[in-house]
C-alpha cells in the first residue's frame, strides 16, 4: 500500500503540471494519455484505474479563478458566455456585468487597465471568442500591491499566450484556427504560440460582427401630485415613449507577446496589443404627451443614428530578477503605455415642428483620446520560512481631451459646443506583509495613493477646476485550514471609485428636446467597506465556494433625475446615497462520474439605499441563479445546457426585473481532437424567446416604468483546428504581472484533479 500512495502522489503531480491536460484523460502500463492503467504488486492489488481532470476553478479566501481554457464550452461562446459561469459574477437580461452584486468594480487585462475594455466591457466581452481567454479571475480582497479602485475588486481576463512561470512545455510552436458563424454573430480568431530556446511567443488575431437584433422600449413617465401648481391647479403631464432600436458591433483584436530568460533568474518580457470596435445604433421612436401645457396631447417621431468608433493601443515592458533559486526574493519593473482614440457622431431627425418644444433637426460629433503611461516598482523580501514582505511603488499618468460640436439644423452652435483636457495623476505607494504557519495565515496591507486631477476648458462653457486628495487603504485576511481539502477565511477591505470625466463635466447636454442631462465637478470619491467569509471544500468528485459578505459605502455616487420649471427632465450625479448590501454566493461543481458534471452558481443579496437629500429610501431581495450539467453523450459528444433566472434588483428610485434564459451547446472532437464541431444555442423563456425587462422608478415630481423587449434567441455554429509540433522540453518565464495572478494548485485542488478512483483488490 505504500508503493500505492506514492504511485497517486506521483500522479497528482502529474496532473498539477499539465501532463494530463485533457478532461477524462486516462494513463495506462504503456504510456501516459493512453486509455487505462493496470499496475500489479505481488497479491494484494490486482488493478487500479485513476482518471484526472484539471479542475475548472481555483478557489483561495480572496480570489477565484475559473479556467476558461479547461472548459468544453470555451470552444463554442463568447467571453460573456462564460462570465455567466464564473462565481460571484452575474451578468443580467441587457447584460450589465455585477461582481458580488456591485457593478462598482474594475476590469483588468492580463493584469493591466486596457481603455477599450474598461469602458464597455459588456460589449468587448460579447464580441471576444472565450477561446482567446487563459482564464477569468475574481479578485475580492486585491491586496495593497493593486490599485484601490473599484468598489466590489478586480476583474482580471488572462489571455492565452506564454505558459505561466515553471510551466513545463514542448520547445515548438501550436495554434488553433476558429470560425464561427450564427443568426446574430459571426467571427473567426487565429492563435499561435512556441518557444524556440530561450525565446517564447505568441500571438492573436481575431475579428466578431454581432447583429443582436431589434430591440423595443416602451416608457411611461407621469410628473405626479408632488409638482401640482397651487396657483393654476396644474396637475402635471404624462409621457408615452415607444422605440425600436438596432445596434450592429464590428471587433478587432491583436495581439503579440514575447518573452526571453536573460538567465536562470531573470528574464524581459513584451507584449503589444491593438483593439477597435465601433458601435452603430439605429432607432425609432413616437412620442406622445399629454396634460398641464400640452392640453388635450401633442406627439412626435424621431429617428436616431449613432455611430461610436474606439481603437486601443497597449504596449507593455517590465523586467524580473530573483535573488535565490526559491525565488522568494525578487525584484521588477514594468511600464505601459494606452492609446486610445474615439469617435462618437449623432444625428436625431424629428421631421416636424412645435410650439411646445423644440424640434430642430441636430446633429453632435465629438472627438476624444485618452494616453496613459504607468510605471511600476515592486520588491519582495522573504523575511523567515513562509513569511514575505513586499513593497513598491506606481505612479499612473492620464490625460483624456474631448472636442465636442453640435449643429442645430446644420447650423454650428457654440453654446452646446465644448473643447475640454482631463488630467488624471496617481502616486501610489503600499507595504503588505503574508505569513503562514502551519494551518493559519494572515495577511495584512496598506497602500497610500495621491490624486491629482484637472479639467482645463479650452472652449465652451464649462469651467476649469482641479482637486487633489490622498487616501489610506487598508486590507487585511486570516485563513485557517481545516484540512487539506478545506479551508475557511475572513477578510476586509477598503476601496474607492473616483468620479470619472462623464460624472464631473458640467457641460450640459441637450440632444434629447425633452431632457437634459450634466455632470457635477463637486463630487468627492466613493468609499466602500467589504467584509467577507469564504468557505472552500475540494474534493475529488465536489467543489464547494460560499462567500458571505457585507459591504456598506456612506457617500455613494449615484445618477438622479428630476423635472426643472421648464418641465425638462434633469439628470445629473451626487455623493447622495448610503448604501448597504448583505448577501450570501454559492458555486458548486460535483462531478457525479467521469461523464457528468453538475454546475450551480448563484448568490442572494439584500440591498439598503437611501438618501437624506431626495428623501427616498429603498430595499429589496435579488436573487440569481445559473445551473446546469455537462455531460459526455455516446461517440463522445459533449452536452451543455444551463437554466439562468434572476430577479429584480433594487436601486435608490426603483427597481429592474428579473429574466429568464435557457443556453445549449453540443460538441465533438474528431481527428485525436485536433478538430472540434460545436453548436451552441440561447433562448429568452418568453413569448418568442424574447427577454422581458421591466423597471420602475421614482422622483421627487415623477415616475418612471419602462418595459424592454431584448431578442436573445439564436444558434451558432463554430469549427476549431488545433495545429503545432513537440520537440524538446524547455522551462518557460512569465511577465511579472500575469505571475502575480497565476499561482501552483494548492493540495485542495489536486485532489480535485481525480475525478474517478476504483480500487479492486483480491
Amino acid at each position: 500500500m505504500k508503493q500505492m500512495r506514492i504511485l497517486l502522489v506521483m500522479m497528482l503531480s502529474m496532473a498539477s503540471q499539465g501532463i494530463w491536460s485533457q478532461e477524462n484523460r486516462e494513463v495506462n502500463k504503456d504510456s501516459i494519455g493512453s486509455d487505462s492503467l493496470e499496475v500489479k504488486m505481488g497479491a494484494t492489488i490486482k488493478e487500479v484505474e485513476v482518471v484526472a481532470q484539471k479542475p475548472l476553478v481555483k478557489m483561495k479566501v480572496d480570489k477565484i479563478t475559473y479556467n476558461v481554457a479547461e472548459d468544453e464550452d470555451s470552444k463554442s461562446n463568447t467571453v460573456l458566455d462564460m462570465l455567466r459561469k464564473v462565481p460571484m459574477v452575474t451578468v443580467d437580461g441587457e447584460d450589465n456585468i455585477s461582481v458580488n452584486g456591485s457593478s462598482s468594480f474594475k476590469v483588468l487585462v492580463d493584469g493591466m487597465p486596457n481603455v477599450l475594455f474598461s469602458q464597455n466591457p459588456s460589449m468587448v466581452f460579447k464580441s471576444m471568442p472565450a477561446s482567446a481567454v487563459k482564464s477569468i479571475e475574481v479578485i475580492t480582497n486585491p491586496g495593497a500591491k493593486y490599485d484601490a479602485e473599484g468598489g466590489a475588486g478586480i476583474l482580471n481576463i488572462v489571455m492565452n499566450k506564454i505558459p505561466q512561470q515553471g510551466a513545463q512545455i514542448l520547445n515548438g510552436y501550436n495554434g488553433t484556427v476558429r470560425a464561427s458563424l450564427g443568426n446574430r454573430q459571426a467571427g473567426g480568431s487565429v492563435f499561435v504560440s512556441g518557444q524556440h530556446a530561450k525565446l517564447s511567443y505568441s500571438a492573436n488575431v481575431m475579428t466578431s460582427y454581432n447583429n443582436p437584433g431589434t430591440t423595443t422600449t416602451e416608457m411611461e413617465q407621469v410628473q405626479d401630485h408632488h409638482s401640482i401648481d397651487n396657483a393654476t391647479g396644474d396637475s402635471g403631464f404624462s409621457q408615452l415613449m415607444t422605440s425600436t432600436n438596432e445596434v450592429k458591433t464590428p471587433f478587432t483584436m491583436g495581439s503579440l507577446t514575447l518573452g526571453y530568460q536573460l538567465d536562470a533568474l531573470s528574464a524581459i518580457n513584451a507584449s503589444f496589443s491593438v483593439n477597435r470596435m465601433t458601435m452603430k445604433s439605429t432607432g425609432t421612436s413616437t412620442t406622445a404627451m399629454s396634460g398641464s401645457f400640452y392640453g388635450d396631447g401633442f406627439s412626435f417621431g424621431s429617428s436616431t443614428d449613432m455611430k461610436n468608433s474606439r481603437t486601443s493601443f497597449s504596449a507593455s515592458l517590465d523586467c524580473q530578477h530573483f535573488f535565490n533559486q526559491m525565488r522568494t526574493h525578487s525584484l521588477a519593473f514594468t511600464y505601459q503605455l494606452n492609446y486610445s482614440p474615439g469617435t462618437t457622431e449623432m444625428t436625431s431627425n424629428f421631421g416636424t415642428t412645435s410650439s411646445f418644444i423644440d424640434l430642430t433637426n441636430r446633429y453632435s460629433e465629438n472627438n476624444d483620446k485618452t494616453v496613459s503611461h504607468i510605471f511600476q516598482l515592486d520588491y519582495m523580501l522573504p523575511l523567515a520560512y513562509g513569511q514575505t514582505l513586499s513593497l513598491g511603488g506606481k505612479y499612473q499618468l492620464y490625460d483624456a481631451t474631448s472636442d465636442a460640436h453640435y449643429y442645430m439644423k446644420d447650423v454650428y452652435d457654440p453654446n452646446s459646443s465644448s473643447d475640454y483636457e482631463y488630467r488624471n495623476a496617481i502616486l501610489a505607494g503600499y507595504g503588505e506583509y503574508a505569513g503562514n504557519w502551519n494551518k493559519f495565515g494572515a495577511k495584512v496591507g496598506l497602500r497610500y495613493e495621491h490624486t491629482w486631477q484637472d479639467v482645463m476648458y479650452h472652449f465652451g462653457n464649462g469651467y476649469d477646476f482641479s482637486t487633489d486628495y490622498g487616501r489610506l487603504v487598508v486590507n487585511a485576511s486570516l485563513q485557517y485550514n481545516i484540512s487539506m481539502g478545506s479551508n475557511l477565511g475572513l477578510t476586509y477591505n477598503m476601496r474607492i471609485s473616483r468620479p470619472g470625466i462623464t460624472y464631473l463635466n458640467p457641460y450640459v447636454d441637450k440632444s434629447n428636446p425633452i431632457a437634459v442631462s450634466y455632470g457635477n465637478s463637486d463630487l468627492d470619491i466613493e468609499k466602500t467597506h467589504n467584509f467577507s467569509l469564504v468557505y472552500n471544500l475540494f474534493s475529488p468528485k465536489l467543489m464547494v465556494n460560499l462567500n458571505l459578505h457585507h459591504s456598506f459605502t456612506d457617500n455613494g455616487i449615484s445618477q438622479y433625475s428630476f423635472y426643472d420649471n421648464n418641465n425638462l427632465m434633469n439628470t445629473t450625479f451626487g455623493n447622495i446615497i448610503k448604501n448597504s448590501q448583505t448577501g450570501v454566493s454559492a458555486y458548486i461543481n460535483y462531478l457525479i462520474n467521469k461523464s457528468t458534471r453538475l454546475f450551480f452558481n448563484g448568490g442572494l443579496n439584500y440591498t439598503d439605499a437611501k438618501s437624506e437629500i431626495l428623501d427616498q429610501y429603498n430595499n429589496g431581495w435579488t436573487v440569481n441563479i445559473m445551473a446546469g450539467v455537462q455531460k459526455t453523450l455516446p461517440w463522445k459528444i459533449n452536452l451543455s445546457a444551463f437554466v439562468m433566472t434572476s430577479s429584480k434588483t433594487y436601486t435608490l428610485q426603483g427597481w429592474n426585473g428579473g429574466f429568464n434564459m435557457l443556453t445549449a451547446s453540443l460538441s465533438k472532437s474528431l481527428l485525436k481532437d485536433k478538430l472540434n464541431l460545436s453548436i451552441s444555442a440561447m433562448t429568452g423563456l418568453n413569448k418568442g424567446g424574447k427577454l422581458i425587462i421591466e423597471s420602475y422608478s421614482r422622483g421627487q415630481n415623477f415616475t418612471s416604468t419602462t418595459n424592454v423587449k431584448v431578442p436573445v434567441s439564436g444558434v451558432t455554429f463554430t469549427v476549431a483546428y488545433t495545429f503545432g509540433d513537440t520537440r524538446i522540453m524547455a522551462k518557460q518565464h512569465v511577465s511579472r504581472v500575469q505571475n502575480d495572478f497565476i499561482e501552483q494548485q494548492s493540495q485542495g485542488e489536486m485532489l480535485n484533479s481525480i475525478g474517478n478512483t476504483e480500487k479492486n483488490e483480491k
